[in-house]
């Protein structure tokens, strides 16, 4: 702690000492600018490795976001463009969390988004139930163009190797 001090020190910062802490990497994780970092594991070897991925804070805020969009106050609004604002945001937050094993938090956005969007075009049109059937994947990604987010993953630089 004193080693990073003098360092934070020359770089002629200060150092919080509520949000500073030391931890273990090997055993302890911590988060850190929206990420989590510590040990991950190759799916494909099992072989453990320091890696980071998108924090369950970054994850829940992200949820809590598609739900207010979503809100039934919001019915009276067209569908192009809550799926235009949605689109942005998934974009935005996919865009910033691209390191590491990203798939688990796409699929858990991507099926939130999809649920909540279902449930607000049933709201929007008084149809009951919860709208698999008449607004299917299909629909949503091809006619309403919404974003689906785990198709994003081949795009990423590592995935290409």
């Amino acid at each position: 702690m004193d080693a990073m001090r003098g360092m934070m020190a020359n770089l002629k910062l200060t150092v919080n000492d509520d949000k500073t802490h030391l931890c273990q990497i090997l055993r302890e994780r911590f988060d850190f600018l929206g990420y989590t970092f510590g040990r991950c594991y190759n799916r494909e070897t099992g072989r453990a490795y320091l890696g980071t991925r998108p924090s369950q804070t970054s994850i829940q805020r992200m949820v809590a976001s598609i739900t207010q969009e979503t809100d039934r106050r919001r019915t009276v609004l067209e569908a192009e463009f809550v799926v235009g604002r949605l689109n942005r945001k998934l974009i935005g937050w996919a865009n910033y969390f691209c390191l590491g094993p990203v798939s688990p938090a796409y699929r858990a956005i991507n099926t939130h988004v999809t649920r909540r969007l279902r449930r607000w075009l049933c709201k929007k049109h008084k149809v009951s139930g919860t709208g698999w059937a008449r607004y299917p994947n299909q629909y949503l990604y091809e006619k309403l163009g919404l974003i689906n987010l785990p198709a994003r993953t081949h795009d990423l630089p590592w995935a290409k190797a």
